[in-house]
């Protein structure tokens, strides 16, 4: 037990004394600006990312794609005597924020933050994966498995090019870390997200002169409007399950009835038999005003991640070593997807939240807390030592 301690705290002075150079590589990383929609953008990351890990001795692996930026794969093995079997590390390449976006809110850093688009979501934790390598390199730690480092390049617009790819990994898996950002200023590590969905529901009805002829109409709006009050009333916070309409279109000009209106639905569910039972209700509904037409479609939904026995294990794990190190993590749930909610609903053991400790994620204040970057690196380097 003594030497244990002993040596997470080798990781963390090592780690403490690497700060200065972390945050460097992390304002090249946010200077690099990477918008899930701009390909060319996002590969230019990528390829910066990549020429870090081979800098480190990494092997890696491109995954090309045609439309979504290009995936990138890093197996690293510091030492020798590996057992069989892999410890995935999951991350993303790409921001919310369109190239241009530096010029209004630039890399800087003040009062011991670091601020830029993306430094939290999630540069910080692409930032942190890279000192863990380094520690572990730098203090002869033998990690017991292969080390698969895998950066998509569009978990901010669903992972459809990437979901098939992190499953694949998953699967080979003994546990999977996630270095989305940490759960508040506190950084709390995450056991429980929500899972997501997304429907549309559109509307049709029939035009007519809004004040000659009225009658004449069927107002695709007013029945709209009576669908989302049904809606509504799906939403059961005592489960962790919410339904809100989030864009809605409809009507022409103002004195016509609106013969089409649609709106697009927002679905969160803490169960994936929540889901199925929503989605059961969702296609059940049916027309409330007489001539009107509803159609319900309903898009892939996004498994939660679940607060198992396997879960709740992998994270006393984290916080023992935590403990060992001499601070403090604790768990929490949050709304928000991520890529771990697919490894988790596979059944592999996924600890999310061990990227960066911050705040103002897609935000002009997005920023990372800079003495944390020590904390979290040694936490992870710790993880991959020991699984």
């Amino acid at each position: 037990m003594r030497e244990a301690r002993m040596e997470m705290k080798r990781l963390l002075r090592e780690a403490r004394r690497r700060e200065k150079h972390t945050v460097e590589l992390l304002g090249r990383f946010v200077r690099c600006e990477s918008p899930s929609h701009d390909k060319a953008a996002v590969d230019r990351f990528g390829r910066l990312v990549a020429k870090e890990w081979q800098r480190r001795g990494a092997e890696l692996t491109v995954l090309r794609q045609t439309t979504t930026g290009n995936h990138v794969r890093a197996e690293f093995a510091p030492g020798k005597g590996r057992t069989a079997g892999q410890i995935l590390v999951l991350g993303h390449l790409d921001t919310v924020y369109r190239v241009g976006s530096l010029a209004h809110m630039p890399f800087r850093v003040a009062r011991g933050r670091a601020f830029g688009p993306g430094a939290f979501d999630m540069k910080g934790g692409l930032v942190v994966a890279l000192a863990a390598a380094d520690l572990l390199r730098a203090t002869g730690i033998r990690p017991l498995r292969r080390l698969v480092f895998l950066w998509t390049s569009d978990e901010e617009i669903g992972s459809a090019s990437s979901r098939r790819i992190i499953e694949r990994e998953a699967r080979r898996s003994a546990a999977v870390l996630v270095l989305e950002p940490a759960l508040g200023r506190e950084g709390w590590l995450k056991t429980a997200r929500k899972g997501v969905g997304g429907a549309e529901i559109v509307v049709t009805g029939r035009s007519a002169h809004a004040g000659v002829d009225p009658k004449k109409g069927v107002n695709a709006v007013h029945e709209l409007a009576l669908q989302i009050a049904r809606l509504m009333k799906m939403s059961d916070p005592s489960r962790g399950t919410s339904i809100q309409a989030t864009v809605i279109e409809g009507g022409t000009v103002s004195n016509v009835v609106p013969a089409e209106a649609r709106a697009k639905v927002d679905i969160r569910f803490a169960r994936m038999a929540d889901a199925r039972r929503i989605e059961r209700k969702l296609r059940s509904l049916r027309p409330i005003s007489k001539g009107a037409k509803i159609k319900m479609q309903i898009g892939p939904m996004r498994p939660p991640l679940e607060r198992t026995a396997k879960v709740c294990a992998l994270f006393e794990h984290a916080q023992s070593l935590a403990r060992k190190m001499d601070f403090r993590v604790e768990e929490g749930s949050t709304g928000g997807g991520s890529d771990g909610n697919f490894t988790a609903a596979l059944g592999i053991p996924t600890l999310d939240g061990l990227g960066a400790v911050g705040d103002g994620a897609h935000s002009p204040q997005e920023h990372i807390i800079i003495k944390a970057l020590p904390e979290r690196a040694a936490l992870l380097a710790g993880l991959l030592a020991t699984l």
